[in-house]
């Protein structure tokens, strides 16, 4: 399978990228995945690896570029309790840096550098995240509904408050799965989501993944769950399959 590192032209520099394709030449809808904040890493290229073998053109950009290639911090094989807090400590500023103004900027880079590859088919695509980078393709999918057809966010948030999910939901046109993890979403507030989502007319669905904490797909994590991860492609494909042309 055809896999690369690439250079994505910003209006604040240039972003590493990582992308998988199907070696089986001709066009594939393209998908816009954003990483969790630990960032590209074995985990993430297998992921993306592992959807792009389902036909798939599958971008995953550096979205703290700003302060240097991926990895910005120090990242072990394995991301324990135990090293997991000071880790955090780290990112946290680079999370709090990247505001709305630099995400949207951003997006339309990675969407206009994904959809003018020639390996990318014509018409619109999908934007998955993970953790951080859920809200980030929640964001994406909003400020893009002619570009993106279907977005998949799975233990992230949906919005930064109230009014932040008022008026995301109203420019959202895509088809949505929200994979919440059980420690992040108690059954009140995923009423309450479902409410704001009916009342927006967003095709969506949305369940929390039984006993899962927050980061359930990442396998180089304590929080990993097999079982939550397969449940996460049961859902991810058929959503794919569905919104773009060609899947």
């Amino acid at each position: 399978m055809p896999t690369k590192t690439v250079r994505i032209p910003t209006a604040d520099g240039e972003a590493d990228a990582f992308v998988a394709f199907p070696d089986a030449g001709g066009r594939h809808p393209g998908v816009l995945m954003y990483a969790d904040a630990f960032g590209i890493r074995p985990v993430l290229r297998e992921m993306a690896r592992e959807l792009a073998e389902h036909g798939y053109y599958v971008l995953v950009p550096h979205y703290f570029y700003r302060q240097g290639p991926a990895p910005v911090v120090a990242l072990p094989a394995y991301i324990g309790e135990e090293v997991r807090p000071a880790i955090v400590a780290q990112l946290m500023p680079l999370i709090e840096a990247h505001t709305t103004a630099r995400v949207l900027s951003d997006a339309d880079a990675y969407l206009t550098y994904l959809t003018a590859q020639p390996e990318v088919a014509a018409g619109p695509v999908a934007v998955t995240g993970y953790c951080i980078g859920g809200l980030l393709a929640m964001r994406t999918a909003a400020a893009h509904p002619d570009r993106v057809a279907a977005v998949a966010n799975f233990h992230g948030p949906v919005a930064d408050g109230p009014e932040s999910l008022k008026h995301l939901l109203a420019e959202l046109t895509a088809q949505v799965h929200l994979g919440h993890a059980e420690t992040d979403m108690t059954p009140d507030a995923l009423d309450e989501l479902h409410a704001a989502l009916d009342a927006a007319g967003v095709d969506y669905t949305s369940e929390i993944y039984p006993g899962t904490v927050h980061g359930f797909t990442m396998s180089d994590t304590a929080a990993f769950d097999p079982a939550a991860l397969r449940r996460h492609w049961d859902r991810l494909l058929p959503l794919l399959a569905r919104t773009l042309a060609g899947s």
